[in-house]
């Protein structure tokens, strides 16, 4: 069996990156979310994470701080976009392209997504030729 055919793919893929990027948050930031989904379509990687603020956030939010909490997220997400990256490689088995990742006003809800390089067809550069 080749190794791209050892690769996880549908629910499964899905599942497995909405885990690892919700361990990897969590680790980094020291609370996870407690809802996480991801999503692969074609060359498309989007995670979705739910009730992921730190109780820190939560009181900065209350008190009127909610700008704050957006800065401190952005800056938490670059420094952590590497790791992010390379654990969606390392389960889609291609290369990210582009990375982009997003917080809600309140740091409760955020998105990551992946834009992948394309697949090449089955036998690589020399079956386009």
């Amino acid at each position: 069996m080749s190794r791209a055919t050892e690769r996880l793919a549908g629910g499964a893929l899905n599942a497995a990156i909405a885990n690892e990027l919700g361990k990897l948050i969590a680790d980094f930031t020291g609370r996870g979310a407690t809802k996480s989904r991801a999503f692969v379509h074609q060359d498309l990687v989007v995670c979705v994470f739910e009730d992921g603020a730190t109780r820190a956030e939560r009181n900065l939010v209350a008190a009127g701080k909610s700008d704050l909490v957006r800065i401190q997220r952005d800056a938490l997400q670059r420094a952590i976009g590497p790791q992010l990256v390379a654990a969606v490689e390392s389960l889609t088995g291609r290369t990210v392209r582009t990375f982009l990742s997003g917080t809600d006003e309140d740091g409760g809800c955020s998105i990551e997504a992946f834009l992948l390089e394309p697949e090449l067809p089955e036998g690589g550069p020399a079956a386009l030729a």
